[in-house]
């Protein structure tokens, strides 16, 4: 077999085989396949795209080319959460020790944050002295332990991902739905789980801006899961503004522990309870949604959730005191608010430019390699609908470095649109696929 006939196959449209599929991906893994001939396959996918089998395919030879973890000691259900990203996308910090509150056990290995969108990793480290960097041995006793582990994609995990997912960023071929899914499911589908629950986003701040986008890449990734023996159901939820009102990983972090403590924003904690109870159910822990979604609303309010959060945060190294005053996380030098200059109401707010606006501050990347400031930010004081005054603060702006501070502020100030009247409310949840 030679990759440039299986190369030549796909760019025809052709279907390929399990065993062509197996060849290209382990040869690019090993090393035996060179950048440029990987590059063509993955343009040739992104035209031609990838049937139902040829994508489970390519999903199972990159979770192969690593370790699958196998967790089938632990005595429970083991449950995990995808969210394709966003801003202000930070439910895994409430999910994750809700649902372990209740008995699933979560191994979570979380992503970075790149471009507008944020990632739980960077989140985690805004905690003082938290490690993501466990090993699987490491992982494994904290996660019997706990019934939880936050870690990143170790190299052991599905590294055929890791290289194709590089070669994709500096090839144009990233909006490619089989290789967004394939990447996407290979990394879960080796962390052991039994269940997966899809937060699929859509809208202004998404990575698919269209619904229809956002639920045809959910759906392949339902199919994905089901076709390996898997629990999954996906959650197309909106991303037309931020969720919640932080943005920034220190100040996300803390609005997250007030979500804990049942004083954070609605769609929050709305959206991060009904995660959680999809995660019960699927892992078999209750007989309806209804009565996962009470016992998930029981874990917090009883406050076990946040009993979670600082068990995992002193078991991975965390500073504990975190969970009780929020000071302990890193703070910018100097706040910065913007303000409106008349009355009226919040007509829209441009969720991929607050996360540009984010990024310019300090609290995203460009690339990869870029450095991330922890502590800097933004907080929005209205949501979409709100009535607004003249001199109210619309938007109050963390900052340790001004050199980008009039690009974020005028960013903000676009973002954030105003108008005499309320426009209709959109739902946070547009469609289950369950």
């Amino acid at each position: 077999m030679r990759a440039v006939d299986v190369i030549q196959r796909k760019r025809d449209g052709q279907e390929l085989s399990r065993e062509e599929i197996d060849f290209l991906v382990d040869g690019y893994a090993q090393g035996r396949i060179p950048d440029y001939q990987a590059s063509a396959f993955a343009m040739a996918v992104f035209f031609r795209g990838m049937t139902p089998a040829e994508t489970l395919a390519l999903t199972e030879s990159m979770m192969r080319t690593g370790e699958v973890l196998d967790f089938r000691d632990l005595p429970g259900p083991k449950a995990d959460k995808h969210s394709t990203g966003g801003v202000g996308d930070k439910t895994s910090l409430v999910l994750a020790p809700l649902a372990a509150a209740c008995g699933v056990y979560v191994p979570m290995i979380s992503g970075r944050g790149l471009g507008h969108t944020g990632g739980t990793l960077d989140k985690l480290e805004a905690i003082p002295g938290f490690r993501v960097g466990l090993s699987l041995a490491e992982f494994r006793d904290v996660l019997r332990r706990s019934h939880l582990g936050l870690i990143g994609q170790t190299p052991e995990i599905a590294p055929a991902d890791r290289k194709l997912y590089a070669l994709r960023d500096v090839t144009a071929t990233v909006e490619s739905r089989p290789l967004i899914a394939a990447s996407i499911m290979s990394k879960k589908m080796a962390e052991g789980i039994d269940a997966l629950v899809l937060d699929v986003k859509t809208g202004d701040g998404a990575f698919m801006k269209s619904l229809a986008d956002s639920k045809a890449l959910a759906e392949t990734m339902v199919e994905i899961g089901r076709g390996m023996g898997r629990k999954v159901a996906a959650l197309i939820t909106d991303m037309e503004q931020p969720l919640g009102f932080a943005v920034g990983n220190a100040l996300e972090v803390a609005e997250c522990l007030e979500t804990l403590k049942g004083r954070g924003p609605k769609d929050l904690e709305s959206l991060s309870l009904e995660l959680a109870a999809w995660m019960l159910h699927l892992g078999g822990l209750t007989a309806t949604l209804d009565a996962a979604r009470a016992r998930v609303r029981d874990a917090l309010d009883s406050g076990k959730g946040l009993r979670k959060f600082r068990e995992i945060v002193e078991l991975q190294g965390g500073d504990p005191r975190v969970c009780d005053d929020p000071q302990v996380l890193p703070r910018a030098r100097e706040t910065v608010a913007i303000t409106a200059e008349k009355d009226s109401r919040v007509t829209g707010i441009g969720c991929r430019a607050v996360g540009q606006a984010a990024m310019l501050l300090g609290a995203g990347r460009e690339t990869v390699d870029s450095v991330i400031d922890p502590a800097v930010g933004l907080v929005l004081h209205k949501k979409v609908g709100d009535l607004v005054i003249a001199g109210e603060a619309l938007v109050t702006l963390h900052v340790n470095d001004r050199e980008h501070l009039d690009e974020a502020r005028a960013l903000i100030k676009e973002a954030v649109r105003l108008g005499p009247e309320a426009p209709a409310r959109t739902r946070l949840i547009h469609h289950v696929i369950s």
